[in-house]
């Protein structure tokens, strides 16, 4: 990267590499070439901009969001494409307004039956056409879906209501697939089967995790459906590996530039709380991004960034604007120089751990004051 990457009054860019984008969903594609894919863009496509990731997607086969508004901002764009509301709807507007904009809907506790089974005056403003519907079973990690107890009666229930559209799809959601070793997937996927055996409809299972190392929750022939989400975004759902380690490409690089340099002497206290002290006389460079960009405040101390591509660690706290580093091994830093937080060379997954999270919740919480700069596409 060359000096003075920003653009004037953006001193800090989100870089998306929709390049990279569309070879992580190859990659899906290639782990599992008889499934459809629902690529899940939910939470702004976790951090990297809703809309721009759904026009780059163009081969994903439909798309996941957790909520309403999301599917209404991707048709005000003028996305056509299959949109699943994975939180399903919560009453009649949302059930109006979720037909209006030609959703599906998972259908994942009984109220939610309800809805669809309301009087006829009541139905008729709110649904137009039937709704596809996705069944949800939870199998085990009991947040959302219905429990193998009622699953039978909501099923049977869905079949015979003329709200709902004939091809209704089941699917359960996995909650420790992100560790290798873990007996709870097997024992989701076994009671996932026994529960749903006999029901001719398509399924969904396979999370990023899932898609990565549990061929088991898409080699079916009727599991029609992966659900890939943080892997086509280039990261690692598994801790400790990175994307790299995955055959993954990162699509987010957090970039920005050193705006001071300052020699400091032995002793001298950096930052706020003066918590570190240069252990000799030293220069500290001064980077244009922090919490308020959406850098985590709590990485700790050592913290790697890449400074003309190579690394530096942080010393001090994270400020709101800035954070400090140690330019012992680059002494010939200028103002001006590049800066990369995490992405290209770096990787999020890295960071997250020094910041004692995941990846996902620094992706997501990148702030509106960082310039998001696209790649051009390439053929």
């Amino acid at each position: 990267m060359s000096r003075n990457p920003v653009a004037p009054g953006h001193a800090v860019q989100a870089h998306i590499n929709l390049n990279s984008l569309r070879y992580n969903l190859d990659q899906v594609r290639q782990r599992a070439p008889k499934s459809r894919v629902l690529a899940v863009i939910k939470a702004n496509a976790y951090g990297h901009g809703l809309i721009r990731v759904a026009n780059a997607l163009e081969g994903a086969d439909a798309f996941a969001v957790a909520r309403l508004e999301e599917a209404a901002q991707l048709r005000s764009a003028g996305i056509q494409k299959p949109i699943v509301l994975l939180e399903g709807v919560q009453d009649v507007q949302s059930l109006a307004m979720a037909s209006s904009l030609s959703c599906q809907i998972v259908v994942h506790s009984e109220y939610q039956l309800d809805l669809l089974c309301l009087s006829p005056e009541l139905k008729t403003p709110a649904l137009k056409t039937p709704v596809d519907v996705w069944l949800k079973l939870d199998t085990g990690m009991h947040r959302l879906g219905l429990s193998p107890d009622s699953f039978p009666h909501v099923w049977q229930s869905l079949k015979e209501n003329s709200a709902v559209a004939e091809n209704i799809r089941l699917m359960t959601h996995l909650a420790c697939a992100d560790e290798l070793n873990h007996p709870a997937t097997n024992k989701q996927l076994a009671l996932f089967r026994e529960i749903t055996n006999g029901i001719d409809a398509e399924r969904s299972i396979a999370n990023s995790a899932a898609i990565l190392s549990w061929p088991d929750a898409y080699s079916e022939p009727n599991q029609a459906w992966v659900r890939p989400g943080v892997m086509l975004y280039g990261v690692s759902p598994f801790a400790g590996k990175t994307a790299d380690e995955q055959g993954l490409k990162p699509v987010m690089t957090l970039s920005s530039s050193l705006i001071g340099v300052n020699l400091c002497k032995k002793g001298d206290a950096i930052g706020y709380g003066g918590i570190w002290e240069c252990p000799e006389d030293m220069p500290v460079g001064i980077v244009a991004i922090g919490y308020g960009d959406g850098y985590p405040r709590h990485v700790d101390e050592g913290t790697p960034v890449l400074l003309n591509g190579k690394r530096v660690p942080i010393v001090g706290r994270v400020s709101m604007d800035m954070i400090t580093v140690d330019l012992r091994n680059q002494p010939s830093a200028q103002v001006g120089d590049p800066v990369i937080l995490w992405g290209e060379g770096l990787p999020v997954e890295e960071v997250a751990q020094h910041a004692g999270t995941i990846a996902y919740e620094l992706l997501c919480q990148v702030t509106s004051r960082v310039a998001f700069v696209d790649s051009k596409i390439e053929d």
